[in-house]
């Protein structure tokens, strides 16, 4: 099995996940389930929060899923290198979120976007290095 597998699938379970999570804040407007005592959808201040960290997967994760799948696609042995920074990324969003989710601290959210971030954008400089290396 390709190494790279398991960190994209995580990553889309993640996603998944992200949806239920915001079907169940959004239950009490769209379906009156869980509603409060008066009426109120008592997740009414994380729900936006979970739907713009939701839109955020579809952002910059993009160019992780097309590194990972030009690496698989290369028949090249992937570096261990690749498969930690897969990893970093992977973890990286779900402490995003989790920040994102659960915090108001911007600055917090910023470092670990940049961990994602950079993990990509070398897992990208390696492939790109690799591929003109005589």
């Amino acid at each position: 099995m390709n190494e790279l597998i398991l960190p994209i699938f995580l990553h889309v379970l993640w996603c998944a996940l992200l949806y239920a999570f915001l079907t169940i804040a959004r239950a009490p407007v769209v379906w009156g389930i869980g509603k409060g005592k008066k009426g109120e959808n008592p997740f009414q201040n994380i729900q936006p929060k979970i739907s713009a960290n939701l839109s955020n997967q579809f952002e910059w994760p993009i160019f992780f899923h097309v590194i990972c799948v030009l690496l698989m696609a290369s028949n090249q042995p992937i570096d261990t290198t690749q498969i930690f920074l897969a990893w970093v990324f992977v973890i990286g969003r779900v402490l995003h979120s989790t920040v994102q989710i659960f915090t108001s601290n911007v600055r917090l959210r910023g470092m670990v976007f940049t961990i994602n971030f950079v993990a990509v954008l070398v897992m990208w400089a390696a492939f790109v290095a690799n591929a003109f290396a005589v």
